[in-house]
């Protein structure tokens, strides 16, 4: 998943006008080798992770499977992006399993029912976003927020695997943390054969990941750890492995309905949709970024609810934009979505031949997988840098980051903490935006007299400057700061304010400056503007405010106003 928010082009296309796989079958015999070979690469890592990820949300490993071919074919021709890559990923699969565990025991048919319910909760909640065209509002969700959310779901997906590596039973109750101090606090009851499984595909990862990288290094460990855990009958000592999958595809019905649970999952179902879209559209630009192709993030929302519903009615698990495997499709010179199709072509395979093979894999193995996986998501500099950029963004990322994990493994009160506190200081500041008492420059230019240490303008001349919008939540700062300033020069007798900042004017903007103009005059103040933007300009003109003020009281730029006040003041 990727984290840095870019600004790129979008496009409005028609939606459900198949763009991605079928938009490009013309161009088919142009593209479709660089296509085969992407697909086949990122097939060898789909594969293994899948396996992983379904491990992550709870259900048995054959759902992993089946998240990554149907979904993911839909993904490829109902999204915008060309090389995104739809199926399991860690975020939401650890979100999946968190949510569903309230509702039913883990291992129960109870639990995966509901899983393959909030699939389809989730997939109706972004196509419902798409087509109402209401993906913009997805960026109520600010980039420390998410921040803060990635990294402490990385360590609470990172942690949530030592019991597995560890291979000590756990319990999973209503409070993470001290699941995983139970956990450490008996760790001489391990399974010492589990760890060195674990800890030998830790190994081979990262030997792959610096030596090797072009190779399939997560392909090649499970299946030399596979072949080890057979010949070793690593299942008969007591270790815990896949076990028997399926053979065959995926069968087509409805999801099991429940109309009290899908009452249950709607807010798990809401949050789900936000992130795994934010996961998927992280993916799409970074993309859209490198190969300079457009991309449409309402579009992309129906094409990801597709995927999960998809992922329901073939008994799967909710889906997302993968940004490991997206970047892999990237790399391999992927030119369309065929190359996502290929990719399930090679999980079909796998389902209808292979699955015997897989039965001695190690869950020690797949444990070291997601830990390895979500490694590259921590990225504490980042929370560091906002702060250092604006004070609130930063505590709106930390009080993220320290929610889910206290909230764990309820993650998703920790993400809609972050929102509610990074919007409630968003409305702070509008409400008190920055205020600046002015004074004359050696420049000639009207400056902050305080930052600047400049002496007052004169007894009789006060001037003030108001950076932001005059609406409703702040016009009454905006009083008490001239009026405060008309208080402590007693002998004022001409106000000059600054207006160039104010970018927006309300009613209550225009009421306030009505009745301040008419309180001071009263008082025998002369209340004068200058450097107003047109927008602004054009409001006081409908409104007749300009009149009121006076043309006289009204200049295009400061050093008019300075001039005029010469004379008068």
């Amino acid at each position: 998943m990727d984290t840095t928010i870019t600004m790129t082009t979008h496009i409005q296309t028609p939606y459900f006008s198949l763009p991605g796989l079928f938009q490009r079958l013309a161009n088919l015999r142009h593209t479709f080798k660089d296509d085969l070979l992407a697909g086949i690469t990122v097939s060898l890592v789909a594969i293994p992770q899948s396996l992983a990820y379904a491990q992550l949300a709870g259900v048995p490993a054959y759902y992993g499977l089946y998240a990554a071919l149907i979904p993911t074919i839909i993904g490829a021709i109902f999204g915008s992006s060309r090389q995104l890559s739809t199926g399991p990923v860690a975020m939401t699969s650890l979100l999946t399993a968190a949510s569903v565990a309230q509702l039913a025991p883990h291992g129960s048919e109870q639990f995966y029912s509901y899983v393959i319910l909030l699939a389809l909760v989730s997939g109706l909640f972004q196509i419902a976003f798409g087509a109402l065209r209401i993906g913009v509002l997805l960026n109520f969700l600010s980039h420390p927020v998410l921040m803060g959310f990635i990294n402490a779901a990385a360590l609470i997906i990172g942690l949530s695997q030592l019991p597995t590596l560890l291979g000590i039973p756990s319990q999973q109750t209503e409070h993470f943390l001290l699941d995983i101090w139970q956990v450490i606090s008996h760790i001489d009851t391990m399974h010492e054969m589990s760890l060195a499984f674990g800890l030998s595909a830790i190994f081979l990862l990262l030997a792959f990941k610096k030596f090797a990288p072009k190779m399939p290094g997560v392909l090649i460990t499970v299946a030399l750890l596979t072949w080890a855990s057979y010949a070793l009958g690593f299942a008969g000592i007591g270790g815990r492995v896949v076990g028997e999958i399926p053979t065959g595809l995926p069968s087509l019905s409805m999801p099991p309905l429940d109309w009290h649970a899908t009452m249950d999952l709607l807010p798990a179902g809401f949050v789900i949709a936000l992130i795994s879209f934010m996961e998927a559209m992280s993916s799409a630009k970074v993309i859209a970024l490198k190969t300079r192709q457009p991309w449409n993030e309402n579009q992309e929302l129906i094409g990801q609810g597709l995927a999960k519903v998809a992922a329901a009615f073939s008994h799967s698990m909710p889906v997302s934009g993968s940004f490991s495997r997206s970047a892999l499709n990237l790399v391999s010179n992927a030119r369309t979505g065929m190359a996502s199709v290929i990719s399930a072509v090679f999980v079909m395979l796998t389902l209808l031949y292979f699955t015997a093979t897989l039965y001695h894999l190690p869950k020690p193995v797949l444990a070291a997988i997601i830990m390895m996986a979500v490694m590259g998501l921590l990225n504490f500099q980042i929370i560091v840098k906002a702060w250092r950029a604006n004070r609130d963004d930063g505590i709106a990322a930390a009080v993220t980051f320290v929610s889910t994990l206290a909230f764990a493994p309820n993650i998703q009160n920790g993400i809609l903490t972050g929102i509610l506190l990074s919007l409630s200081l968003l409305l702070y500041r509008m409400m008190r935006p920055r205020v600046a008492i002015l004074g004359l420059h050696a420049d000639g230019t009207l400056r902050d007299a305080h930052r600047h240490e400049l002496p007052p303008l004169h007894a009789h001349l006060g001037a003030i400057r108001f950076d932001g919008a005059l609406r409703f939540v702040n016009v009454s700062y905006f009083e008490d700061a001239v009026l405060e300033l008309e208080r402590e020069n007693p002998e004022m007798t001409h106000i000059l304010i600054k207006s160039s900042g104010i970018n927006d004017l309300d009613a209550s903007g225009v009421e306030l400056l009505s009745n301040l103009v008419t309180r001071f005059r009263d008082n025998g103040i002369t209340m004068m503007f200058c450097g107003f933007k047109r927008q602004v300009q054009e409001v006081l003109d409908r409104t007749g405010l300009t009149d009121k003020i006076g043309v006289a009281n009204i200049f295009s730029t400061d050093r008019e106003a300075l001039d005029y006040l010469r004379v008068r003041a």
